[in-house]
Parts: structure tokens; C-alpha cells; sequence
């Protein structure tokens, strides 16, 4: 008995079946409830999400003779004859293989004549943005006037190549890409009923690898079950996609976060020998980026992760600020890895470029330790500048000219991550030698949770030598939280960066002489540590 592929063995014969696309289906049985069927669908989305499924089952589910709560029976004649493939009043076309008008008039020649098995004549046209402008017009003519017991199902990768007068006349549903999590949903049920042994995390691999795709997905499990001997394990799967494991990567990060560039150039070295995919390792540093800063900005927003102490790890690690850089240095970085002269070195540079553009510390290359700034020539040459230190520090002086206790006690207490985010935007109301009590605005409560509770007061008791008891109120902050004053600052340095510029005589004699220019949005200050 010949394989069946697992794509098409587990292919959904009924509206419950379908995965991720609950949109769809409700506006199809309700359709259906109500007997207010359109003479023409238009579905659309990705490759393998399931645009061709839907078709034929509401194909089978408008000529079914018994239907069972608005899906196909299974059962009667029509239903066998759909699953035998026999189903003469279904007219299955590629498109992409019939773009002439003559292809198109001939599938249309029969529209007129009345069913032979079924209630309706269902015409089911795959791909089809592929017809040609001819086609188009031929079919356009039957849209507009179509027989009573005609159905048009149309199903494409690319609406935008559909003439606006083929989609006025159709109903059209997209179909969204599938999650993660609803691929290996799928994937876990077929390997269950299937009596197949597999690891959960050769699943998450295998689910991030099928990008959206149902079908892919299941492509890529087949295949993976074959190179196994029957098997899932994660080994085999890391072979099979030329990916690396969770466990770099997360190591990778670890040194990034401690600033360790030997580390991690060790690591990327130690990842090399196993002659990985570099660009699905950027892919897979950004998936781990986004998790650090979801866990900073909503902590218990991923708290069912089976990685979520590692995130947590990494997040109290690096600032949000950090993050943030992290990530767009890596997702541009996507785009010069083919120009790289090889992936290693091209993965390399976007991790020492991580390093080399860290806002805090940052004293080589086209910046300064006050006033990080790039001027641009036409000859392309980066200068720097002396910059007036003395006028920034007088200008935020003047700004806050007292000393704010709470601000450099956190400073004192060195905190990081959202630890120091949640301190930052609190105002300090008592400290003694028993109690503190902070006020927190309502307006960033997200910061409070248990964790962070608990190493701010933590850290108040290393500080203080005291048993102190930490309590955070939320409610209205009329006062001035450190967040604002560091902002204030912030704000200062910035004009007192770009005047220093500006007035710097160098420069107005480069931009005089070589056409030089500064580049907007380059003159950065850098906060003191």
C-alpha cells in the first residue's frame, strides 16, 4: 500500500477541522444557517493556510444531502463521491496552467447546463490571479450574470493582480498566517495518533521553519520523521535545517549582555564547526529579542513559556533601551548577511556592532563620552569634536539643582532591567529604617509585579544594612519620578549637544571648505554611567 503524505492524510474534511482561520469558517456557516450563499468567494492568503481546503468544503457543504450542524455529513452519496473524487459537478482548475481565453471559454461553455450529481455546479479556480487580462474578461462576463445553480470558489497568493472588477463581484475572505503554536497544536495530534515518538522542542523548530504554512509545516514533519528512522528528536531536526541549538543562542545572548565579545566570539567559532544556516541563527536572535522585551514590558506575559527563566535571566541583564538597539542592529543586519564575504564573519560584525553602538560607555570610533556625534563630509570622512561638557552639566543643574535622595539611591543600588524601571518611575514618599514607601503612577503599574517587588527590596536591604519592608501604592504622582528628571536631562544634553555642534569651529569650517554636512538625528548625547 503506497504512503500518503501527512499534509494530505490529515487534509480537513469538515468546517471543524480547519486550523486558525475561525474568521472564515463562522461567515461560512452562518451563510449557510441562513441560506444566503454568494454566487462568488474569493479566498486569499500565503501559501499552505488552508485557502484550497476551505474551498471544497463548502463545495461539499452546499451540495451535501444531509448536513450535520452546517458541515458535510461524510456520509451520503455526494460527500463519498467528493472523497472518491468523482464528483462530476465539481470543476477543479489551475490557473496557472490555463491562462489562455480559450482555456477560459471552454470551462465556461457548460456553465449554462444544470447540475448531474449535486444542487450546484461548483467551479473551484486555483491561483487565480494567474489568468491573462483576456481570461479575466471572459470570466468577468459570467460573474456579472451568473446561472442560479453556478458557485464561483477562487482561491490566490496575490489579490493585487485581480482586476478590481473580478473582486467587486466576490465575496472575498482572507485567510492569516498560521502562529507557532497552532502548527505544533496540529503537529503534537498527528504525531499522537500516529504512535510516533517526538520532543517538544524539534516541534517549535519544525513550527517557526513552516512560517505560517500549515502545509509546510507537515512537509517538513514527513521529512523529518524520515530522517529521524521514525523518530522526532531535536538533534535530528537541528540537522535536518542546518539550524543550531536553543542553547547557543541563549549563550550567545548571555555574553552580549555581560558586554564579553570573546565570548562571544568563542561561541559563534564553536557554532561554525557545525555548519549552520547564519541566517536562521539571526532569526532565531531576534525571536529571543522580541521574548526579552516582552518579558520587560508585560512580565507575566509569557510566564507558560518553557524558556521563561532564561528570558527573565536575560532581561533583568540588559536595559530595555539595550534591547531595543539589539534588535534593529539584528533585523538590519538580515539584509547584509548575503553581502558579507562569508555568513560567519557577516554574523560577527552585527554582534560586535551591538557592542560598538551600546548607548552607555561608548568612547571610541565617531563618538564621545558627552556628546556622541557623526559629521558627514564628502568625502566620507567622520570627524569628532571637543564637546561643551561644562554648558550641558550647568544647563541640567539648573534644571534640578537639588540632589534628589531616590535617584541616587538608585544609582547606589545599581539596578537593572525592570527592577530599576519600576524604581525609576516611582516617587519615594518615606525611608527609615523599617519601612519605604514609593507611589507608583497608574499609568506604568506593568512595571509592579512580585519579582520586581522583591529584588527592589532586596536591594533597599543590601543598601540600607536594614530589614526594610518595601511598599509600593499605586495612585496619582504629583511629584517628579527619577524616569522624568532623567528625561529632563536627557533633554537638556541633547540641545546642548546639538548647540556645541553647531557652534563647534571645526565643523563650520568643514562644512565650509569639503561640503560637509552633520547627518540629522546623529548628535547623540550619552548619558554618565
Amino acid at each position: 500500500m503506497s504512503y500518503q503524505v501527512l499534509a494530505r492524510k490529515w487534509r480537513p474534511q469538515n468546517f471543524n477541522t480547519i486550523i486558525g482561520q475561525e474568521h472564515v469558517v463562522k461567515s461560512l456557516i452562518n451563510a449557510l444557517q441562513h441560506n444566503r450563499l454568494h454566487h462568488a468567494y474569493l479566498f486569499t492568503g500565503t501559501r499552505g493556510v488552508g485557502k484550497t481546503t476551505i474551498a471544497r468544503i463548502l463545495a461539499k457543504a452546499i451540495n451535501c444531502e444531509n448536513l450535520q450542524d452546517y458541515n458535510p455529513c461524510g456520509e451520503c452519496s455526494v460527500c463519498q463521491a467528493f472523497a472518491e473524487g468523482r464528483f462530476m459537478d465539481l470543476i477543479e482548475v489551475d490557473a496557472a496552467s490555463r491562462t489562455r481565453v480559450e482555456d477560459t471559454r471552454d470551462l465556461l461553455d457548460n456553465v449554462q447546463y444544470a447540475p448531474g450529481q449535486g444542487q450546484y455546479k461548483v467551479y473551484l479556480i486555483d491561483e487565480v490571479h494567474m489568468l491573462s487580462g483576456h481570461s479575466f474578461n471572459a470570466l468577468l462576463k459570467t460573474l456579472e450574470e451568473p446561472p442560479p445553480h453556478v458557485k464561483f470558489l477562487l482561491a490566490t497568493t496575490d489579490p493585487q493582480k485581480i482586476p478590481v472588477t473580478i473582486l467587486s463581484r466576490c465575496l472575498q475572505f482572507n485567510l492569516k498566517r498560521l502562529l507557532p503554536a497552532q502548527i505544533i497544536k496540529q503537529m503534537k495530534l498527528i504525531l499522537e495518533q500516529e504512535q510516533i515518538e517526538f520532543e517538544e522542542a524539534a516541534l517549535t523548530l519544525l513550527a517557526r521553519a513552516a512560517d505560517g504554512s500549515m502545509r509546510d509545516g507537515l512537509s517538513l514533519l514527513d521529512q523529518a520523521i524520515v530522517y529521524g528512522a521514525g523518530k522526532l528528536s531535536t538533534d535530528a531536526v537541528n540537522a535536518m535545517l542546518g539550524t543550531v541549538a536553543q542553547q547557543p543562542v541563549e549563550d550567545l545572548l548571555l555574553a552580549l549582555g555581560n558586554a564579553d565579545a570573546v565570548k562571544m566570539l568563542n561561541i559563534i567559532g564553536e557554532i561554525s564547526e557545525l555548519t549552520p544556516d547564519f541566517a536562521d541563527l539571526l532569526q532565531q536572535l531576534l525571536y529571543r529579542l522580541h521574548q526579552i522585551a516582552l518579558v520587560q514590558t508585560v512580565p507575566d506575559v509569557l510566564e507558560d513559556d518553557e524558556n521563561i527563566e532564561i528570558l527573565k535571566q536575560l532581561a533583568d541583564l540588559m536595559n530595555a533601551e539595550d534591547v531595543q538597539l539589539y534588535y534593529q542592529i539584528a533585523l538590519k543586519g538580515q539584509a547584509d548577511l548575503d553581502l558579507a564575504p562569508d555568513p560567519r564573519s557577516g554574523l560577527e560584525m552585527v554582534m560586535l556592532r551591538m557592542l560598538a553602538f551600546r548607548p552607555v560607555g561608548m568612547t571610541q570610533g565617531n563618538t564621545n563620552q558627552q556628546t556622541g556625534k557623526i559629521v558627514q563630509q564628502s568625502s566620507n570622512k567622520q570627524e569628532k569634536t571637543p564637546k561643551n561638557e561644562q554648558k550641558a552639566q550647568q544647563a541640567i543643574e539648573a534644571t534640578n539643582p537639588e540632589t534628589d535622595n531616590w535617584h541616587d539611591i538608585i544609582k547606589a543600588m545599581k539596578l537593572r532591567g525592570m527592577t530599576r524601571e519600576l524604581a525609576n518611575n516611582c516617587f519615594l514618599e518615606k525611608l527609615d529604617e523599617k519601612q519605604c514607601l514609593l507611589a507608583l503612577d497608574p499609568g506604568h503599574k506593568q512595571l509592579k509585579s512580585d519579582k520586581t517587588t522583591e529584588k527592589l527590596q532586596q536591594a533597599l536591604q543590601s543598601y540600607t544594612g536594614n530589614t526594610i519592608k518595601l511598599a509600593i501604592q499605586v495612585k496619582k504622582v504629583e511629584n517628579e519620578t527619577p524616569a522624568v528628571q532623567i528625561n529632563k536631562q536627557r533633554e537638556v544634553r541633547q540641545q546642548a549637544a546639538v548647540e556645541a555642534v553647531e557652534n563647534d569651529e571645526n565643523i563650520q569650517a568643514l562644512k565650509e571648505h569639503f561640503d560637509a554636512r552633520v547627518i540629522p538625528g546623529t548628535i547623540k548625547p550619552v548619558d554618565p554611567e
